[in-house]
């Protein structure tokens, strides 16, 4: 899973990234510091994995990761090529889902490039140079789609009604991820790898002082409802404060976190809120050699899962014995759970749920 880190100029964007990464990217107060994208990888937060653990003391464990990019600031205009225009709406491209950091702070001395802040109009900014390169792309699939109408192929005639649809939409100012379609023209569009079709998590950075009382704050209030315009996910972060707890150790963070009033850290919950909108889950596999998180998207059956491990796995498999994190958690092993029959043998069309600890049967 990739995700993309975008933002206006000097809205807190790279210094959430380094916190959440480590990477150590550049953050300036001036414009285009960030210019190549900066690539760093991230252990998904899994408690799960420290059980397992415990349990079969493993060589070694293994969380799924996530590959965050923190793309260069955007300004506006970008879509024409202002600022680095094009370079920037490339990157997006390559990303599965898109974090939007938001600047919900005041901070004279920390530039805003348009002078003041005002977190809907940046968010309508960026949205904007998104929508504008996909009029672009949709006018170009229009048009071609008009010009094999003459082929006879009913489906030219179809996808043409299609694209103008949805370039009326996206004159109206909103994204394609809010046009409604039928299963078989979001196959269509699909295929046309539009920009804002992108899953998108606003996160509203705010100030170190004001995380107790975030709720109350108009920015982020006004974050919120533009957010739920979209359909989108959003979550309060202080970039500052995460920078803070990166630098912790394991139970520095947890003293740290508990003080503030606060449970998990920006990071757990960016991961879990970018799980749910990409429709992911994890299964767990265990033993002497390793415990192990493996990321899948939900709905994948048993057969595919397990060829995430290996393709041997998929192509020779017999059978999945599963048994859910929870129970093995209760009894303590794998054997308590043999011994009260709690384990599972499931076939090819068995649907992965989250936290199935699992050990699959093949044969090749």
């Amino acid at each position: 899973m990739k995700l993309g880190v975008v933002g206006l100029p000097n809205v807190g964007k790279s210094t959430l990234f380094n916190a959440i990464t480590g990477a150590g990217a550049q953050a300036a107060n001036y414009p285009f510091c960030t210019i190549e994208p900066n690539t760093g990888m991230v252990a998904v937060p899994d408690e799960r994995l420290d059980v397992l653990a415990e349990m079969y003391h493993p060589k070694k464990v293994t969380p799924a990761v996530i590959e965050f990019v923190d793309i260069a600031g955007l300004v506006k205009g970008a879509s024409r090529g202002e600022g680095l225009g094009n370079k920037f709406l490339s990157h997006i491209r390559e990303v599965d889902a898109i974090v939007h950091v938001v600047r919900c702070f005041e901070d004279e001395n920390i530039t805003h490039v348009n002078d003041t802040v005002d977190p809907v109009r940046d968010m309508e900014t960026i949205n904007l140079e998104l929508i504008f390169a996909d009029m672009e792309t949709v006018e170009k699939r229009r048009d071609k789609a008009q010009k094999m109408i003459k082929t006879g192929d009913k489906k030219f005639a179809a996808e043409a009604e299609l694209a103008t649809r949805l370039l009326a939409h996206l004159e109206s100012g909103a994204p394609a991820r809010t046009f409604k379609m039928t299963e078989e023209e979001s196959a269509v569009v699909k295929e046309w790898f539009l920009l804002t079709t992108k899953p998108v998590i606003y996160a509203a950075n705010i100030a170190e002082d004001d995380l107790s009382d975030a709720d109350s704050l108009p920015f982020v209030q006004a974050v919120s409802a533009k957010a739920a315009e979209e359909n989108a996910e959003m979550l309060v972060i202080s970039a500052r404060i995460e920078e803070e707890i990166s630098q912790m150790e394991a139970d520095e963070k947890q003293e740290f976190l508990s003080a503030l009033g606060i449970e998990e850290s920006g990071l757990a919950r960016l991961v879990k809120a970018c799980y749910r909108l990409l429709g992911l889950i994890s299964f767990l596999t265990a033993g002497e050699d390793e415990c192990r998180a493996w990321t899948i998207r939900r709905g994948t059956k048993a057969p595919q899962a397990a060829g995430k491990i290996h393709t041997d796995f998929e192509r020779g498999f017999i059978r999945a014995e599963i048994v859910p994190f929870e129970t093995l958690k209760s009894l303590g092993s794998m054997n308590a759970c043999r011994e009260k029959g709690l384990i599972r043998s499931e076939g090819k069309d068995y649907v992965m749920q989250d936290g199935d600890v699992t050990l699959f049967r093949f044969n090749v």
